[in-house]
């Protein structure tokens, strides 16, 4: 069973591949789009967007996913509620924890979902749960057949397939505060990989996390930057990015991908910096 998996695994994998705009008129091209919020509250004019882009107001449903919270059963209240705020009752929530939750019925009804919505808390949490499983491989399917995946905070941050964790090295009683630019400090697991080619942050401006991210584009230079503001989110289709929201999304690149370390300390000369607002639209690649 295992085995049968990871081939499962592997097909998902080599179809995403094939998620670049150039390839859009073949058969293996992705329809879904990512929703990707960066924390905080979700505004009404926000939750309104992402209803509209996935159709939900006129059909299909959505299935919240808690399992980086703490207090999954609590996640899952106000992640329904949201969009019942908003008139959608076609809400539902799995709070998978072991492969008895993951029955076949439930696993069916995630890959057809309309909206897949990914809960804050840590991201590390929900990656553990889910890796190698049934629920991987839906979110993945679904997002091929046309689905919109959305995520706020931990939610947002296991888009990549580089994945933030929130963790240091150097530093490992966590402060909330990255105060360095260091090497081999800052600690990268392994996201869903929805997203390629880019590494997401979120709450960026709000609780200062540029040193972070500069630090992350800095030791994985082919890979974009993007930090994401509370109550603010960028819409991905392809290699195009929109943003939604109150604040902003600052998008770093390290394009002469040359680092130099003196002392443990990141150096780099003509970095690229953006700031985007609300209706700003970006390339991931470029």
């Amino acid at each position: 069973m295992r085995t049968k998996r990871f081939i499962i695994v592997a097909l998902i994998i080599s179809l995403m591949s094939s998620c670049v705009p150039e390839r859009v008129e073949e058969e293996n091209y992705c329809k879904g789009k990512l929703f990707i919020i960066g924390g905080g509250k979700r505004p009404p004019e926000l939750l309104q967007n992402l209803i509209r882009i996935s159709n939900v107001d006129s059909s299909g449903y959505i299935i919240v996913l808690p399992m980086s919270s703490s207090i999954p059963d609590t996640a899952s209240f106000y992640g329904k509620k949201q969009f019942k705020d908003q008139g959608i009752n076609k809400v539902y929530s799995f709070n998978f924890q072991t492969s008895e939750d993951m029955t076949d019925a439930r696993i069916d009804s995630l890959t057809n979902a309309s909206l897949i919505y990914i809960s804050g808390g840590d991201q590390n949490r929900f990656m553990e749960i889910i890796a190698n499983t049934p629920v991987y491989e839906a979110i993945h399917q679904a997002f091929l057949n046309g689905s919109v995946i959305a995520g706020t905070s931990a939610g947002a941050a296991v888009m990549s397939k580089k994945m933030i964790t929130g963790n240091e090295h150097k530093y490992p009683e966590y402060t909330g505060n990255f105060r360095t630019i260091e090497a081999n400090n800052i600690e990268i697991g392994e996201g869903l990989g929805l997203l390629e080619n880019a590494i997401i942050d979120q709450h960026f401006v709000w609780r200062m996390r540029m040193n972070r991210l500069i630090t992350a584009t800095l030791e994985n230079p082919q890979e974009t930057g993007i930090g994401i503001d509370e109550s603010t989110a960028i819409l991905v289709e392809g290699d195009t990015a929109k943003v939604y929201g109150k604040y902003q999304v600052i998008v770093i690149r390290h394009k002469s991908a040359e680092t130099k370390i003196i002392n443990g300390l990141l150096g780099a000369k003509n970095m690229e910096l953006s700031v985007y607002l609300a209706g700003d639209q970006f390339q991931i690649n470029e």
